[in-house]
């Protein structure tokens, strides 16, 4: 192909079209990203218990990744069909097999522990990818608003 040979046209899809948040984050922001983070699900059409379980769910995993995962992590936030995705990501030493693979409830006196099993429970689905370069969780909720205008 030569300067002169002409370019076929292009098609520009965006890769993340409902993309509502991507953002990184350290301690000084965790207020603020979990507020953007309950703006955007309310305008997506979450509201009432849903709404808080989700956003709880959400500040417990931006608060593992400050605690746990280097003292910095990246939330990004979207529309995926009907669903609200957020996957927050970290550079820490990632987590043990047997502590992921752990699924029982902490006990009531024990004050840490609660972050994933709350993200868990919280959540429609939830999905951890980890390793000694860092820890990504990706939690869903459905979107049953009649506010809600798929993608």
């Amino acid at each position: 192909m030569t300067n002169a040979d002409p370019h076929a046209p292009r098609t520009v899809v965006p890769i993340e079209p409902a993309l509502l948040i991507a953002d990184a984050f350290d301690q000084a922001q965790v207020t603020e990203i979990r507020h953007s983070v309950t703006s955007c699900a309310h305008a997506s059409g979450l509201a009432g218990q849903r709404l808080d379980d989700f956003v709880l769910a959400i500040n417990e995993l931006i608060t593992n990744a400050v605690r746990h995962g280097g003292g910095r992590g990246w939330l990004r936030l979207w529309h995926e069909s009907s669903l609200l995705v957020c996957e927050v990501a970290d550079h820490g030493r990632g987590i043990s097999p047997q502590r992921l693979g752990d699924r029982t409830r902490p006990a009531p006196d024990t004050a840490g522990g609660w972050g994933l099993w709350l993200a868990r429970e919280l959540t429609d689905a939830m999905e951890v990818v980890t390793s000694t370069a860092g820890t990504t969780v990706r939690v869903t909720t459905g979107l049953t608003s009649p506010n809600h205008t798929p993608n």
